[in-house]
């Protein structure tokens, strides 16, 4: 299991309560999970329609192993133009 930095961007900033924050995971899946359970029901919500940047890279895979001390970015859905 590793610590990851999960950096939250947007809507998922107020659902989280926190800008970013440490948390323990193998996987992508793995760490959504632990998101949606510790925080408000909001958060999990906003995880569903939401892209990830591990390490600057979009990752698609929610079953592949996360580097060591990689950075999760959490975006939500943007509009505009």
């Amino acid at each position: 299991m590793n610590t990851v930095r999960v950096r939250y961007f947007g809507g998922t900033r107020a659902a989280a309560g926190v800008s970013e924050e440490d948390q323990r995971a193998t996987t992508l899946a793995e760490l959504l999970e632990r998101l949606g359970s510790t925080h408000d029901p909001a958060l999990r919500a906003a995880l569903r329609t939401c892209s990830f940047l591990v390490d600057g890279t979009q990752w698609r895979d929610r079953e592949a192993v996360l580097p060591p001390a990689a950075t999760v970015d959490v975006l939500p859905p943007f509009a505009g133009g």
